[in-house]
């Protein structure tokens, strides 16, 4: 059952201790930031070399543990050097993913394979791991998958993508109906066009301002607006949302 612990004005997430996979660079990072000023220890799981750099420049008390999504072995190292670090943890951001931007015909079944797999079935896996352990230990606790607009609605040349964040979606409300008795929520963030590193590279210049012209906002998303939005949704002012996909996309899906 989803306690009601009253609400903090702040959105208080102070003694927290949170995992975020994808967590040395773009949204993940922003969330890493965010998590760290609101007096969450962290957990930075990351490909990248920078993950233990990331967790140590947030706080001293801050683990980096360096490794792929996909390893089940790794996955399972995550889960043990939480436990081992903070005692276990209390918030998963399913941060990792990559995007494949190709026409359907020409998309290729090795990067096909590749965005599932890191992008939808890495995120279960995580969010498995995780869940088990909150339930085994009695432990209530928040999951938040990172979507996409692209799950809710068709893009060209997303396939993969579309594919991917669409069962991310669906595999969120239906661990979010099945864990809701221990306590556990589970959610989704779904932005537009995210202006990371990656999304600068790929969204500057005319195709971009084109795009934007399609948004009621005028404009593209932030990381931090990103890691503000999954910061309230593992508070407590947000314990009845669960199940529930947030679109962050500036009003581009209500056309």
């Amino acid at each position: 059952m989803i306690s009601y612990n009253g609400i903090k004005a702040d959105f208080s997430l102070e003694g927290k201790v949170a995992i975020i996979t994808g967590g040395a660079a773009g949204i993940g990072l922003a969330t890493a930031e965010f998590f760290a000023q609101k007096g969450v220890r962290l957990l930075i799981a990351d490909l990248s070399p920078e993950a233990e750099v990331v967790a140590k420049k947030l706080g001293p008390e801050n683990i980096g543990v360096r490794g792929n999504v996909c390893d089940k072995s790794y996955r399972k190292h995550v889960m043990e050097a939480a436990i081992r670090a903070f005692g276990g943890a209390d918030i998963l951001v399913n941060s990792a993913g990559i995007v494949a931007l190709e026409k359907a015909e020409i998309l290729s079944e090795d990067y096909w394979e590749k965005t599932i797999a890191i992008n939808l079935t890495a995120s279960f896996m995580m969010a498995q791991s995780f869940g088990t352990q909150l339930i085994e230990s009695k432990r209530p606790g928040c999951i938040v998958n990172m979507a996409s607009q692209a799950g809710v609605i068709a893009l060209d040349r997303h396939a993969a993508y579309c594919a991917s964040k669409g069962g991310v979606i669906a595999m969120t409300k239906t661990l979010a109906l099945e864990w809701g008795k221990y306590g556990i929520r589970v959610n989704a963030v779904s932005p537009t066009v995210v202006l990371t590193e990656l999304g600068h590279k790929a969204w500057d210049g005319p195709v971009g301002e084109a795009f934007k012209k399609e948004i009621p906002a005028e404009r593209f998303a932030e990381p931090e607006e990103i890691a503000a939005i999954i910061g309230f949704l593992c508070s407590d002012a947000a314990a009845m949302i669960t199940g529930h996909n947030l679109l962050v996309d500036g009003g581009y899906t209500i056309k």
